[in-house]
């Protein structure tokens, strides 16, 4: 495949992935879409040139940068080759486009530009794919008025399309559930640096999925804006901040590193992942310790993280602070002996599909006894077989049961190209882990095209 191509496979309706005997790998990922998704929205307020180096060029991200593009105060330049994004101030105030933003099923980059728009004069209209249209932000809508910003639901149900009232983003003292999701505090942090005075956020109940409110302050941080606390109850960000521009690194994606070291975990194998630490504000590299108490080997070091897979057993374990990575656990945990409980996990309902659903409905196909609960799981551990994967239009459906197939013959992925939309390489990530370098099959046998 030429440098810089696309994968081939990611046009195909259907894969199966290649068994493995076991794995021995230093795998590089890709940049965090977290991170780099924050550090685009500073980067478009920040009204200087900022390079976001390792950046994640996925759906998700492109459709932030065209999303902030739209509002005509920066352009974003994307170098997919050599994994950057520039941002450059084009002279123009922001101001609301005549057309609306479509930002296909990219939930965070929408939820920021919601506030974003709040910023700009005019009314900006905002959407996304039809399972966007079904997700909430009511919370954000609601917590917007009170700092100057009118923001309504088009359909009046919570749910995109969005229009927002914008120009007037005052500041002042506001409230917010963080029940449903910690990317509308988030959202808030971010856009309130430009506020004309100070902004107290006040958090109404328990703020779930913590550490990516603290990955934000941190990203905030770096890029020269500090926020006071009072522990996750409440957020003061003082007026009259400014954003330094220039170069940021992006560290590498906990989220996209969780399939490979769950390969290590269920080949019995060995992974390492360069570039990140336990220092990291990334709450999914919490799944490191959980794969740990499963019965892995985990060191970090200055290299990074390297995991060694052991005997598998069960764990009870609350995943709240980092639900993208419980579909990864959940593969393992089919692999493991005994139980697995997992808790905590309500907000997967509201995800690219309902997670808890979508994972248990194809555990069963794979012969996994699963007990579903509103906001848990239950895996029983056993002998997986292979099944034809409903993958739901959700990247991370699609990775984690790759993964099973590393160790289950005939595990086949449906619409493989739903990679695209967080890790547009796992495909071709995940053949390096081969010695002949082909992970996959296509639908004819072929190994290549």
């Amino acid at each position: 495949m030429a440098a810089g191509a696309p994968d081939p496979r990611r046009k195909e309706t259907e894969l199966t992935v290649r068994t493995l005997r076991t794995v021995d790998s230093e795998v590089k990922v890709l940049g965090s879409k977290s991170y780099t998704n924050r550090y685009l929205a500073i980067a478009s307020l920040s009204g200087q040139d900022t390079t976001l180096e390792n950046a994640l060029i996925s759906d998700d991200t492109v459709y932030f940068a065209r999303g902030i593009e739209a509002l005509g105060h920066v352009r974003a330049e994307i170098d997919e080759r050599h994994e950057t994004i520039r941002v450059t101030p084009t002279g123009e105030p922001m101001r609301a486009p005549a057309d609306e933003i479509f930002m296909g099923g990219a939930g965070t980059p929408l939820r920021f530009l919601i506030s974003m728009a709040g910023h700009a004069p005019g009314v900006t209209t905002i959407t996304g794919n039809k399972r966007m249209q079904e997700r909430p932000m009511g919370d954000l809508l609601a917590a917007l008025p009170a700092l100057g910003v009118d923001a309504v639901s088009v359909r009046g149900n919570g749910s995109p399309p969005v229009q927002v009232a914008g120009g007037s983003f005052r500041g002042g003292a506001t409230q917010i559930s963080g029940a449903v999701s910690s990317q509308f505090t988030s959202s808030l942090l971010i856009n309130s640096v430009l506020a004309e005075t100070d902004v107290e956020i006040t958090i109404t109940d328990d703020l779930i999925s913590k550490p990516y409110v603290e990955m934000t302050i941190a990203a905030l941080a770096e890029m020269g804006v500090q926020i006071k606390r009072d522990g996750y109850a409440r957020f003061t960000v003082p007026a009259g901040q400014a954003f330094r521009g220039g170069s940021v690194t992006v560290e590498p994606d906990a989220s996209g590193m969780s399939y490979f070291l769950a390969a290590a975990a269920v080949l019995g194998g060995r992974v390492t992942i360069p570039g990140i630490g336990r220092d990291s504000y990334q709450g999914d590299v919490g799944l490191v310790d959980a794969l740990a108490r499963m019965g892995c080997a985990a060191s970090f070091d200055q290299k990074g993280i390297t995991l060694t897979g052991g005997e598998l057993h069960g764990i009870e374990i609350d995943m709240e602070s980092m639900p993208d990575v419980v579909p990864t656990l959940a593969v393992v945990a089919a692999f493991a002996r005994g139980t697995t409980h997992i808790s905590n996990i309500a907000s997967l309902r509201v995800k690219e599909c309902d997670r808890i659903a979508a994972v248990t409905n194809e555990l069963r196909k794979m012969g996994i006894a699963v007990d579903e609960h509103h906001d848990a799981m239950t895996i029983t551990g056993g002998t997986p077989t292979g099944a034809v994967i409903e993958t739901y239009d959700d990247h991370r459906i699609a990775m984690c049961f790759a993964i099973a197939g590393l160790r289950t013959e005939g595990v086949v992925i449906k619409d493989p190209g739903c990679v695209a939309k967080s890790y547009p390489t796992f495909w071709e990530t995940l053949d390096t882990l081969f010695p002949d370098g082909k992970s996959t099959t296509f639908p004819d046998g072929k190994s290549t095209r």
